[in-house]
């Protein structure tokens, strides 16, 4: 387990505010942390600002008309939030968009290769052999058209694309959507061993509470663009609301969603 009283910070987000098209305000002053060598946690539902979180980050808004426009974002102590998305890929921060988002016209070793464009140390087919070590139904399929593989193995060949520029903080977006159980458990598995392994830091965001709480170190938990609650992960997987509103338990049990819905309006951080 993460000691995150002796780890060095790696990112760190200070009370951003971020607003779409001008007039829509998403984010309502969020701040959060990741160390090094952890995997954090960005949990809540769907529009609760996760995504957004994650994009501000990663300087893709402004292709959302979005801007962040309150707060700051650190990244080793260095204020980031000006620099291109290029940048920070070359400062070891990489963002796994939700959707996957492959290139389906190349095959699976193509997708991989495009996320060495920013390598400069020579090391691109070391780097390659590594990505199928962790994910060696690629290499099996590393002539195949992305288009034309599953939903599993495109999820595989985003993470595999992002480990090949060698970050060191690697923002996942979303990785449960759309799989299987089993497939779940199998990405957020390797997500364990490259953090475990390969020294990589994960900030992921996540609605799948139940499995992220169980990977994870620490979590924070969004909703309506504010941070409501964060926590060590173990902590948080006890907490009463959390199964209440997100683990669908309570203390009697699991609960249905009429009783949850209604039992809506009295959350405490609401109140």
């Amino acid at each position: 387990m993460l000691d995150s009283a002796k780890t060095e910070t790696l990112l760190e987000v200070n009370n951003i505010e971020v607003i779409y098209n001008h007039v829509i305000l998403v984010l309502k002053g969020v701040s959060l942390s990741v160390p090094k060598g952890g995997i954090t946690a960005l949990l809540g539902g769907n529009g609760a600002g996760k995504t957004t979180t994650l994009k501000a980050i990663s300087n893709l808004l402004q292709s959302e008309r979005g801007e962040v426009t309150k707060g700051s974002i650190h990244y080793r102590g260095d204020l980031v939030q000006d620099l291109s998305p290029e940048a920070l890929v070359k400062r070891g921060v990489v963002q796994v968009m939700e959707g996957r988002h492959c290139f389906e016209h190349l095959t699976v070793e193509e997708n991989l290769l495009t996320g060495a464009y920013t390598r400069t140390d020579g090391k691109t087919a070391q780097a390659l052999e590594m990505v199928y070590e962790y994910f060696p139904r690629l290499k099996t399929r590393r002539k195949s058209q992305a288009g034309y593989t599953s939903g599993g193995e495109q999820q595989m060949v985003a993470l595999g694309r992002a480990l090949m520029s060698k970050p060191e903080t690697i923002l996942l977006d979303e990785p449960s959507m759309g799989l299987a159980p089993q497939l779940v458990e199998e990405i957020f598995g390797i997500v364990k061993s490259l953090n475990e392994n390969e020294g990589v830091s994960f900030l992921l965001a996540e609605q799948n509470t139940n499995v992220a709480l169980r990977f994870a170190h620490y979590g924070y938990i969004l909703e309506s663009g504010r941070v409501v609650m964060d926590g060590k992960a173990s902590e948080l997987r006890e907490n009463p609301d959390v199964k209440e509103f997100y683990l669908g338990m309570s203390e009697e049990g699991r609960k249905s969603f009429r009783d949850v819905r209604s039992y809506r309006r009295r959350k405490r951080w609401l109140s």
